[in-house]
């Protein structure tokens, strides 16, 4: 996503290296604790506000709402060192804006690394696309947009709870109308794709899509290596898929990555093939170890942007291998508007390619933004975990030529905060509101839920609260892999066996891979220390299966 934004450098990471949204993530189908997500919605045609203190559906604060005390959403809070990537600094305007987001392929890398018998490097590490690769329950619109739900717990450690802003869309109707997908698959065929569990899969894969597309979507294909190729026009799907087998069958490896040719081309082809009324998208499957031509992300970003932005075609990355370059693969999806996955098995392509692929190819949301507002009164300090590389500034939250997240259809979007609140305090904790333009008329809206101090009474770890609590699993879980220290952490040990005792309830595959992921973690990690409870960095702190 290419967010631009006139804040200051610390307020948009440098590093833009962070499913379709939500691609490889595990649904959650059990209830959190504390829920108090009261949603409203409103229409802005101007980017308006509703006065504060009114009330839309349910009695939720406006969508400009602003808890009492709070700065105006315009105020720019102290922007960090240049450089600096997981501290945040005080936050005197008490507001918390991001671009939402789904990726999830730095969990899926994660996982593979400690499969391995390798601790993965601290810089692939993305809390956000660790929680996000899990799909709570949250409640969903009847239209599109989003369902806007709020709940927490207490961590354990004085005054510090968990606080958790859930965004859900509505899902596909799978056999109902939706717009046709115009579809350019870049696919590497470099060398270093000939390892198992790379080409082989991507054949795998384009093979089981070509059978679950519809007759009138359509579908590209370009090659690369040192040089680009054009291996299929965009052709409608229809009488073409014995074509489209044959032609993704004879797919075989040959030299060098030239990624920027690949890119290049396949931009061509998609913007040759575009059709009107449709969802045009470019999906590159390539382990992105770049090492010919414009290696260099930058170099290839501008044409990515320039398409988006004149055509609308957004770019999915579909990362495979144990040496993956993880950082060019974000880079390219985020300038072009798109998500990332990782895919190593069968069974993980399946999931992405049959299940999940045709049906999130419909748009519920363009440029979709979220800005949580604290309670000055209640809250002492507050922590976004992870979205570093997706900040907005508070000042650009309504200001829709500044971009957002494109959201599919059936994805949710989690948000995870560490907040202290104020001894003895009552009322309001937080207010998010999230705001998007819609699809087909580019017409903005917002809706916006609340939590209250009375809703995080319960602890995290209570029973009865397995959403929240594997939620809180895999930040916890992220955080512990990039050397952090969330208050309440438990540490590793404890944060297996609660992954497994919540497998154990609900049979679900997902969770016990996650659970397995943090045991190996635990033993290459070795003794562990006492777990961080964040207070050396408290005044840093800005104030079938069920899970698939």
């Amino acid at each position: 996503m290419s967010r631009q934004s006139t804040a200051p450098n610390g307020r948009r990471r440098a590093r833009f290296g962070a499913t379709i949204a939500g691609l490889l993530a595990a649904g959650l189908a059990v209830g959190g604790c504390g829920a108090s997500g009261e949603t409203q919605d409103a229409s802005h045609a101007e980017g308006g506000r509703t006065a504060p203190g009114t009330s839309g559906g349910g009695g939720a604060a406006s969508p400009g709402y602003v808890a009492p005390g709070t700065a105006t959403p315009g105020a720019d809070a102290a922007a960090p060192e240049e450089g600096e990537q997981r501290t945040r600094p005080p936050a005197p305007d008490y507001l918390s804006t991001f671009a939402l987001d789904v990726d999830t392929a730095s969990y899926g890398y994660a996982r593979r690394t400690l499969s391995e018998g390798r601790l993965p490097d601290p810089s692939t590490v993305r809390p956000e696309e660790f929680v996000n690769s899990f799909r709570p329950d949250y409640p969903r619109p009847a239209d599109n947009g989003f369902g806007v739900s709020l709940d927490g717990a207490r961590t354990g450690r004085d005054g510090w709870s968990l606080v958790r802003v859930g965004l859900a869309t509505r899902a596909a109707d799978r056999s109902g109308e939706r717009p046709p997908a115009a579809l350019t698959f870049v696919v590497d065929i470099s060398g270093s794709m000939a390892e198992p569990g790379r080409l082989d899969l991507v054949k795998e894969s384009l093979g089981l899509l070509a059978g679950e597309l519809r007759d009138d979507d359509s579908m590209a294909l370009v090659t690369f290596s040192d040089e680009a190729e054009t291996r299929l026009p965009m052709t409608r799907v229809g009488e073409s898929r014995g074509r489209i087998r044959e032609v993704v069958e004879a797919l075989e490896t040959t030299s060098s990555t030239n990624v920027e040719a690949g890119v290049r081309t396949g931009y061509d082809v998609a913007v040759e093939g575009r059709r009107e009324g449709a969802t045009n998208r470019v999906v590159l499957l390539s382990d992105a170890l770049a090492n010919t031509g414009a290696t260099e992300a930058e170099a290839i970003l501008s044409r990515i942007e320039e398409e988006r932005r004149q055509y609308g075609i957004t770019l999915f990355g579909v990362g495979v291998g144990s040496d993956y370059g993880d950082d060019l693969m974000e880079k390219l999806a985020d300038k072009g508007d798109g998500h990332t996955t990782y895919v190593s098995t069968s069974a993980q392509a399946r999931k992405v390619f049959v299940e999940q692929l045709p049906a999130h190819v419909e748009l519920r949301a363009r440029d979709a933004k979220a800005q949580v507002a604290f309670d000055r009164g209640t809250v002492e300090s507050f922590r976004l975990i992870g979205y570093e590389n997706r900040e907005v500034a508070d000042d650009d939250f309504r200001n829709d030529a500044v971009d957002g997240g494109e959201i599919g259809a059936g994805h949710t979007v989690t948000a995870l905060y560490a907040v202290k609140t104020r001894p003895g305090a009552t009322g309001r904790v937080a207010t998010a509101t999230v705001r998007w333009l819609d699809p087909a008329t580019r017409a903005p809206h917002e809706r916006s839920g609340t939590v209250a101090v009375e809703a995080l009474t319960a602890g995290i770890w209570d029973g009865g609260h397995d959403s929240l609590q594997l939620t809180a699993i895999a930040a916890y879980f992220a955080d512990a892999l990039r050397g952090g220290d969330l208050p309440g952490d438990p540490g590793l040990p404890a944060l297996a066996e609660r992954a497994e005792a919540i497998a154990g309830r609900s049979g679900s595959a997902s969770v016990r891979e996650l659970a397995e992921a943090v045991r190996q973690a635990e033993r290459l990690r070795g003794p562990a220390a006492e777990p961080g409870d964040g207070a050396s960095r408290e005044g840093e702190l800005r104030s079938g299966d069920p899970y698939s």
